[in-house]
């Protein structure tokens, strides 16, 4: 009996470390495809998504961000920088898929 108690949970040994999950690597990659596809429109809707939750979080007391800039009115004023430029660059946008699809 040679096989006899493996492969069985030892109480002594514990658990094993939890495997890495690269999930963000993901989340990034698909959120890239995402922008390269739509352009500026998929800017402008990540924008204004978290346009709005920041805003929320300030109003529910949040002054302080993970964010590097930090302070959430200074992570406000780029994210709307950010939307702007991007409604601007639509119509640009647009005119370039028409010229390379012969429109």
């Amino acid at each position: 009996m040679t096989g006899h108690g493996l492969n069985q949970y030892d109480a002594s040994v514990g658990d094993p470390a939890p495997a890495f999950d690269p999930l963000r690597l993901c989340v990034f990659t698909t959120i890239a495809l995402i922008s390269a596809v739509l352009g500026p429109i998929a800017v402008l809707v990540f924008a204004i998504i978290a346009i709005a939750g920041y805003a929320r979080a300030r109003r529910g007391g949040l002054l302080r961000s993970r964010c590097k800039l930090g302070d959430t009115r200074l992570v406000l004023a780029y994210l709307s920088v950010i939307a702007v430029a991007s409604a601007v660059a639509i119509p640009f946008w647009v005119m370039l898929w028409m010229r390379m699809l012969g429109g």
